[in-house]
């Protein structure tokens, strides 16, 4: 082991390893199912794949252009404008970026300065704070309630908004409680920012998981809000492809030619192959089916649960369900503990739903992932109810 021979003053001194990382390890170093990291356990279609070769053995191997192959532009701007009949200028409002993560990064660094504030609501998930710490801006922090099913509360977000308000960071459908925005929702924050300065962040990645025959509510189908956000989207969660690592952001021209000053100095490009064969998959195949299948998924993992001993509402989108825990405590267990007793004991990993929170936590849920093979969902169930 080396050890620094000079002194090192952290910019993130309460970040560490992730709470994914420490589940994740901690379900490899017990044998146990990981129902924790958000990711699926079943293969890609296998055509993604096959192009993916082709693309290589086409020659795509050097860097891709700065914003994206333009295969991939023109391909993600065509399904947008289908999906939602907005055009994005391919060649200036669209960005292909190295995973969601690295869009929201890119956009965070590229837009907020020392003591701008956003606004975020908790729980979050855990890349929008350190980002904006290390840009030294201000988190103003927001508590979605769980007795109404982790809705914004709009009255909260007037009284919160203020001279320095800059940005407010939106998740949905929302990691982790699988909630989404209604179009009322989208018409409120437009009423509230309108004619203010403040940009929207969008973190959509979820946004073609959606349940119940419900659609889902982008900020793209508000003309008053798309002129002021950024939407940043993931094709690994609907290519069921995660460490691939691609995602993509549309913004106005003039956002996103900020975003792109820290892009091109932080990735440059992303993965060529891979972008010319997600390319090909979003103009011959498609994404329109991908709530159904998560729906089924969802529905098998309830019908499989005991709900009487875990209390829960079905999740409205996302791959993840939120399982109340409160009364399966031991005194003085906090779900962090439970969670890892549960990984230890019962071989089921999931994620304590309190890491997602920057103070006054909400500590008795557990949140599962059920992007998994049937099989795999239905031992996890069994593990589970046995508690």
């Amino acid at each position: 082991m080396i050890e620094s021979s000079v002194p090192i003053h952290t910019k993130l001194p309460k970040v560490g390893d992730t709470i994914f990382t420490v589940m994740s390890a901690l379900a490899a170093s017990s044998g146990a199912i990981n129902m924790s990291q958000g990711f699926p356990d079943f293969g890609i279609d296998e055509r993604l794949g096959l192009w993916v070769q082709d693309a290589i053995d086409a020659g795509k191997n050097q860097y891709a252009p700065r914003n994206g192959a333009p295969e991939l532009l023109n391909a993600i701007s065509g399904y947008v404008d289908k999906k939602y009949g907005v055009s994005y200028n391919p060649e200036s409002e669209v960005l292909v970026s190295a995973g969601a993560t690295e869009a929201i990064f890119s956009a965070i660094t590229a837009l907020m300065r020392p003591d701008d504030e956003a606004i975020v609501f908790t729980p979050s998930y855990d890349c929008y704070a350190p980002a904006l710490d290390l840009v030294g801006a201000e988190v103003n922090y927001i508590k979605l309630k769980s007795e109404s099913n982790f809705q914004i509360d709009w009255n909260e977000v007037k009284r919160k908004i203020n001279r320095k308000t800059r940005l407010i960071i939106l998740n949905s459908p929302h990691n982790p409680s699988g909630a989404t925005l209604s179009e009322k929702d989208v018409k409120e924050l437009e009423k509230i920012t309108n004619e203010k300065d403040i940009i929207i962040l969008s973190d959509e990645v979820y946004g073609e998981i959606i349940f119940d025959n419900k659609k889902h509510h982008s900020v793209i189908a508000s003309e008053g809000l798309r002129q002021r956000s950024i939407v940043v989207c993931s094709f690994g969660k609907v290519l069921h492809s995660t460490g691939w690592k691609v995602g993509y952001a549309l913004a106005p021209k003039e956002i996103m030619q900020e975003i792109l000053k820290v892009h091109q100095y932080n990735v440059f490009s992303v993965n060529h192959p891979m972008q010319i064969a997600i390319a090909r998959y979003l103009n011959e195949v498609g994404i329109d089916d991908l709530g159904a299948f998560y729906q089924k998924k969802r529905d098998l993992f309830l019908e499989h649960l005991d709900t009487d001993k875990f209390k829960c509402v079905p999740a409205a989108g996302s791959y993840f369900q939120l399982l109340d825990i409160g009364h399966l405590l031991a005194e003085g267990e906090t779900d962090v503990d439970f969670a890892k007793r549960v990984t230890i004991e019962q071989k089921v990993a999931t994620i304590p739903v309190s890491v997602f929170y920057n103070n006054d936590p909400i500590n008795h849920y557990i949140r599962v992932c059920f992007a998994k093979k049937d099989e795999t969902i239905i031992a996890a169930c069994k593990a589970l109810n046995a508690l």
